[in-house]
């Protein structure tokens, strides 16, 4: 759900500027009574598709994390701690095997 949320502000914030070939990869949820930590990693097949989704000085990601955040609190009811960045898989979108770990059937 929570990738799904990420995944959702960071089309809002790239529209036609995203990279056909990204998703979001949630690899650390931790809870307690008073806050959820997520860390989560927006994957791109090439390291040129890096710099369009940080944005310059890495205020694009910082708006995604940001809207992505105060959606997140607002669905769990609680303060959400969230850790954004992007991470270069080669060749994920062409395997069959991260395709379905990644939730595309």
């Amino acid at each position: 759900l929570a990738a799904e949320l990420i995944r959702e502000k960071l089309f809002r914030q790239l529209g036609d500027e995203l990279p056909y070939a990204s998703t979001v990869e949630i690899e650390r949820f931790e809870e307690s009574p008073k806050l959820r930590r997520i860390h989560a990693a927006i994957l791109v097949d090439r390291e040129s598709q890096k710099p369009i989704v940080l944005g310059a000085g890495g205020e694009r990601i910082k708006r995604i994390a940001t809207d992505a955040r105060i959606d997140l609190e607002k669905l769990l009811g609680g303060k959400v701690y969230l850790e954004l960045f992007v991470k270069v898989k080669s060749g994920w979108a062409s395997s069959e095997q991260s395709l379905r770990a990644y939730g595309y059937e």
